[in-house]
C-alpha cells in the first residue's frame, strides 16, 4: 500500500469547502486507479487528507488531480500548497 498526506496548515477555510463538495472529492479521488481509503481531517489550524492506494502511481495521481481541484476551484483559499508526505505502508493494521 501507498499513503500520501496533503497538510494544509492555517487553511481551515480550504477544509471546510472540501467537507461542502465532499460529493466531488470522493469522485475525484474514488476514480484513481488502486485506490483503497480517502480521510479529511480537520484540525484547529488547518487540516489534512490521507489517501491510501494500492500503487505508488496512485498516490501520484491523486496528488495531481487534488492539486488541479484546488487550483481550478478553489484558487485563494488554501493558505499556501500542502505539505506533502508520501510512502509505503509497513505496518498495517485493520
Amino acid at each position: 500500500m501507498h499513503v500520501v498526506i496533503r497538510h494544509y496548515e492555517g487553511s481551515s477555510k480550504l477544509i471546510d469547502e472540501l467537507v461542502g463538495r465532499r460529493k466531488d472529492v470522493e469522485e475525484l479521488i474514488r476514480e484513481v486507479d488502486g485506490f483503497v481509503a480517502y480521510y479529511l481531517i480537520k484540525t484547529a489550524n488547518g487540516g489534512a487528507s490521507i489517501s491510501v492506494f494500492e500503487n505508488e502511481a496512485g498516490t501520484a495521481e491523486s496528488n495531481k488531480r487534488a492539486a488541479a481541484y484546488i487550483k481550478e476551484n478553489l484558487a485563494g483559499v488554501a493558505s499556501g500548497p500542502p505539505n506533502v508526505i508520501e510512502g509505503q505502508a509497513v505496518i498495517d493494521f485493520r
